[in-house]
């Protein structure tokens, strides 16, 4: 069995992301000690709760979780769970895993937070092209190659999926974003199960 890890800052029902995650093969748990939600074969950040609150969940294992991470732990941001992938946030305070190298900005746009469906720019063909958003912050990576796809909010063209190494941040929800967001998670999982 391969073991996927949610890990739980506290906030939001996880319901959802479990089951868009379950698969023959696969045992998904949810963890809220950080230290604990390392010990698995690929982590997952949801995209649920405010940066400060999730950064203090994370603190007490941020170091060890941060370097799991970069040492190679297939890992998925989602929303919140993308932004934490960076170092702060105009959000709040705390720092957050620094994977990716940047910060994270309120979106600049007329109407916040972003609810709804939008249009996401990617060649990649395993990204919808089309996705479910509930986001009022954007990340900015440093290194612009991290950027796998664009989603422009009004005038704002903001990064909505990132990748390095193992790890890729989504800023959409791909668990509420039917088939085609499903599809995003499983093919995750099946690259973990490779």
């Amino acid at each position: 069995m391969t073991r996927i890890t949610i890990f739980d800052y506290g906030a939001g029902n996880l319901h959802s992301l479990a089951k868009a995650l379950a698969m023959p093969g696969v045992d998904v748990r949810i963890e809220n000690d950080p230290n604990l939600a390392i010990q698995t074969d690929a982590l997952v950040l949801p995209g649920v709760g405010a940066f400060s609150g999730a950064c203090a969940r994370l603190a007490p294992g941020r170091d060890a979780m941060r370097r799991a991470i970069l040492d190679g732990l297939p890992t998925l941001g989602i929303c919140l769970g993308m932004q934490l992938l960076f170092d702060d946030s105009e959000e709040g305070t705390g720092q957050g895993l620094g994977v990716v190298p940047g910060r994270v900005r309120k979106l600049r746009a007329r109407r916040v937070p972003q609810i709804g469906w939008n249009e996401i720019e990617t060649l990649d063909e395993g990204i919808p092209a089309i996705a479910y958003f509930a986001n009022s912050y954007v990340c900015e990576p440093e290194d612009e190659s991290m950027i796998v796809a664009y989603t422009t909010h009004e005038t704002d063209r903001f990064a909505s999926v990132v990748s390095v190494a193992a790890t890729v941040g989504v800023q959409f929800h791909p668990e509420k974003s039917t088939i085609a967001g499903v599809a995003f998670v499983h093919q995750f999982v099946q690259g973990v199960m490779v």
